[in-house]
């Protein structure tokens, strides 16, 4: 069996032998976090649907209100006064048809992509690049649109996508442990209210199945899921 560090040890000694609450798990992830660097606060959410089926997808986006305290780096695939409208918008990087090149050559040195829906005849060609790495624009995320200088400011904000894989798990940062605790507990509710919001209409039972919240070296805390359900069932937000 692998052997655990006598911090992370430490650090899962301390955890309850219960459910928690947000509330509670957001100040204790931070009491136990123990790296030198400036470590994630990460969720977990495994959901009862069936990703294979595809009217059971979960997938969506979320700006988090506080960001993620780190600036992305966004590029832009368009053409004619979109071209403009991304630079003048802030976009790190804005190509056409050779920004396609660039990166099936290997270029991938940035962190999101938009795309106008014009030039998704030539981005679909890097659906096996970016794909995998969950880069690839989609409309049910905002990265295909026309609105490129709206999609910029999203990003750059702190705009988080999401996706179930495929044993029906979501995965997602909510910012950095450093950052206060009303901060991250208005982002946390913020990010598993998107995911409620995106429950498909053919899921059956329980919804949310599990759902934890660590940071990124320290173990994971179990959250109650009945206390999101009240939360957002009342429609008060999680």
């Amino acid at each position: 069996m692998p052997k655990t560090g006598k911090k992370f040890a430490k650090a899962k000694a301390s955890v309850p032998d219960r459910l928690l609450t947000i509330d509670e798990a957001i100040p204790l992830a931070k009491k136990l976090s123990f790296a030198k660097f400036d470590e994630t606060l990460e969720v977990s959410m495994r959901l009862g649907v069936d990703p294979k089926h595809a009217d059971q997808m979960v997938r969506g986006s979320v700006v988090l209100p506080h960001g993620l305290g780190k600036q992305k780096r966004v590029l832009v695939v368009a053409s004619g006064e979109k071209f403009k409208e991304a630079q003048d918008a802030g976009a790190d990087e804005v190509g056409g048809e050779e920004m396609v090149e660039r990166i099936q050559k290997g270029w991938l040195d940035f962190d999101a992509v938009i795309a106008t829906p014009d030039m998704m005849k030539s981005v679909g060609k890097l659906g096996k690049i970016l794909g995998p790495k969950g880069l690839m624009p989609n409309p049910k995320t905002g990265t295909v649109t026309f609105e490129v200088a709206r999609a910029i400011k999203e990003i750059k904000a702190g705009k988080v996508e999401f996706r179930v894989d495929k044993t029906g798990i979501i995965h997602a940062p909510l910012g950095k442990i450093s950052f206060d605790i009303e901060r991250l507990l208005q982002n946390a509710r913020a990010f598993i209210d998107a995911v409620i919001r995106a429950k498909p209409r053919t899921s059956k039972g329980r919804y949310l199945r599990s759902v934890t919240l660590s940071s990124t070296m320290g173990p994971g805390l179990k959250i109650d899921t009945n206390s999101l359900d009240k939360v957002a069932a009342s429609g008060a937000g999680v």
